[in-house]
């Protein structure tokens, strides 16, 4: 990330939450299909590294880099990978990684592209260090396209504040619908795009996703840039967190987080 990219959600606990919860099953299976032993696989923006850690068993004897621009999450990172000798995490940014410290097989990024100022330059840079015949798979939620039930203003209310905060960072919350776009624009020629959802509905899911919501949106750093910017009030932001709370209670609560994907192949 440059010095313009801010992650909107910060590193507070309920955001770790959700990320802790990632697998490469539940959030990379696009990309399993083209994994095997041996391959280099570099993870940007890996994070607490509970996917980098999937994805190196998966490509080992293969070395695997998670890197993640800060060195806050990086601790837990190196503990989801622990015993995995192939693999390590460092601090980098994504728009400087250099050809000249080494080429990868793959290039993944889960969730990363809807925070940058400039997806398409970061695209270009994850291409600039793929070997002959590898792949950048990227993968990001599409805010506007999430959906709910039962219908709660209050939820309206909070995807309305969330969305304005992230585009208050210069970042595109709706990044998963253009992907597809992006990659061309950073001069991918074969690019292959899918979609899948993460759905949250039994009484363990919606506890869990609607707790961690409830806690971010008025403890994490989304609700601090939401106040500060005159976006909501703080009591504003208490309401959403009770309409996160109701729908995590109501037994025929549902919700469903879209996903677009992207492999790319390396640019001739």
């Amino acid at each position: 990330m440059s010095d313009q990219d801010v992650y909107t959600h910060g590193h507070d606990d309920s955001v770790l939450r959700s990320h802790r919860w990632r697998t490469a099953q539940n959030s990379a299976g696009y990309l399993l299909g083209h994994l095997r032993p041996g391959l280099s696989l570099l993870d940007v923006g890996c994070g607490p590294g509970t996917i980098t850690a999937d994805l190196a068993r998966l490509v080992a004897p293969g070395r695997t880099l998670g890197i993640d621009p800060v060195e806050d999450p990086l601790a837990e990172a190196r503990a989801a990978g622990a015993g995995i000798t192939t693999l390590e995490f460092a601090v980098a940014d994504v728009y400087a990684l250099d050809p000249g410290a080494g080429r990868y097989d793959v290039v993944h990024a889960h969730q990363v592209l809807q925070h940058l100022t400039d997806p398409v330059a970061a695209l270009r840079a994850m291409g600039s260090v793929l070997a002959p015949g590898g792949v950048v798979a990227v993968r990001d939620a599409d805010y506007a396209a999430m959906t709910w039930y039962p219908a709660d203003d209050r939820l309206d209310a909070w995807l309305a504040t969330y969305r304005a905060v992230a585009r208050s960072n210069g970042a595109d919350p709706d990044a998963g619908r253009k992907l597809h776009a992006w990659a061309r624009q950073a001069g991918f020629t074969e690019v292959t795009a899918s979609a899948s959802v993460w759905l949250y509905t039994t009484p363990d899911e919606r506890a869990w996703w609607g707790g961690l919501w409830a806690d971010r949106i008025t403890t994490s750093r989304v609700a601090q840039q939401a106040v500060e910017r005159g976006i909501a009030s703080a009591s504003e932001l208490a309401e959403m967190a009770a309409g996160w709370r109701a729908w995590a209670a109501d037994p025929d609560g549902w919700f469903t987080v879209p996903n677009g994907e992207v492999l790319a192949r390396a640019p001739h």
